[in-house]
Parts: C-alpha cells; structure tokens; sequence
C-alpha cells in the first residue's frame, strides 16, 4: 500500500481533518521563504493533538543544527526532511532520523545521489526549479525514476487527478503532496484532501 503525505500545514483544523482521512504523515515547512513556514512555537500547537502512528515530519532547507534539533525536540517530530544541499556528513552528524529529496533533472544520477546517504530512510524526489528547493507543484518525468529496493517518496505536482496514475506509473513508497490539496499555500482544501486519500486507498 502506498503511503500518504500532506505537507505545508499551518491550521489547527487542517491537520485534524487529514488525520481523521486516516493520512499516514503530516509535513511541517520550517524554512522561512515558504509562504508555508511555521515557528516551532506553531509547530508545537499544530502538532499537540497528532495521535500515535501518525508520522509528524519537519522540513528543513540547509539550517543551522541546533536549530533543526530544537524543533524535532519542542515540536515532537519524528523525521527530518532534508530539502537542501545537506551533505551525508551534515545529515549524519545531527543524529536524527531523515530522509532526503533530491530535485530531480534529466541528468541527475539519482542511484548514485541516494548511495551517499546510506543512513536515510528514504528518498524523496521533486521536480527541479532553479532557485526554488521545493514546493513549487510542478511535475518532472516519472520515467526518470529507476527501479531501486530503497523507499521512494514521490512528490511534485500531484492532486487528487493523477493521484492514481503516479502509484501505477512508480508504485512508490509514498506520495507527498501540498499545493495540490490546497486553497492557498497552507490552507488546504477539505474536498481535496478527502479525493487524494480516496485515490490512493482505492
């Protein structure tokens, strides 16, 4: 079964709504350019009244260790989502669980990318725009992909219409998905939301 992700929550009411759709992880933009950005005094109400089993997940873009450590400690997260240019040394160092998305373009050896990172529990795959390191909703080739027994996590221009499509198309580990279930950048759309959990339960 493919695994759910809804990223970029900012409202109380959002992630209960997609908790109650039975969503597997919520993603939470701690990187302060993102419209979707939210201080880890947010972060700790948002994330309150997640129960057991739903994976609480921070995303982070090149910061400051301490930082990342704060937040997974006062906003209980449980993984790290490095959406930079971390390197192995710098992801292994800070000691967390992670797992780390690549932005992927014809020429990115992504085998190779994800052998440097021995210690992650996946990887997640977004398209490539320059000078945005993600969220941008746009789509790349899913034939790029190549077959790997490592966890993919595929992101980048997905909602509730080719939903389904991804999950034939790459049978990946899980889906991430955020503008594509939402209103505006960080409120998302219940209807949306309720069709890409449908989608890729059914």
């Amino acid at each position: 079964m493919t695994r759910v992700k809804f990223c970029g929550f900012t409202r109380a009411d959002d992630v209960a709504l997609a908790v109650s759709l039975g969503v597997d992880a919520l993603g939470f933009v701690f990187y302060e350019p993102s419209s979707r950005c939210v201080t880890v005094a947010e972060a700790c109400e948002l994330t309150q009244a997640v129960p057991a089993f739903v994976t609480r997940v921070g995303l982070f873009v090149n910061a400051e260790p301490a930082r990342v450590v704060e937040a997974f400690q006062k906003a209980q997260l449980n993984l790290i989502q490095y959406h930079g240019d971390e390197s192995p040394e710098y992801c292994e160092s800070i000691g967390l669980p992670f797992i780390k998305a690549f932005r992927v373009q014809p020429e990115t050896e992504i085998l190779s990318e994800m052998e440097r990172y021995p210690q992650a529990s996946g990887f997640l795959l977004d398209a490539y725009v320059k000078g945005q390191p993600g969220g941008t909703g746009e789509r790349f080739d899913w034939g790029l992909i190549p077959k790997t027994d490592r966890p993919i996590i595929l992101a980048g221009g997905l909602m509730p219409e080719n939903a389904k499509d991804a999950i034939d198309a790459v049978a990946p580990w899980a889906l991430d998905v955020s503008g594509g279930i939402e209103v505006e950048p960080g409120r998302k759309d219940p209807d949306k939301m309720a069709r890409f959990m449908s989608a890729c339960r059914n």
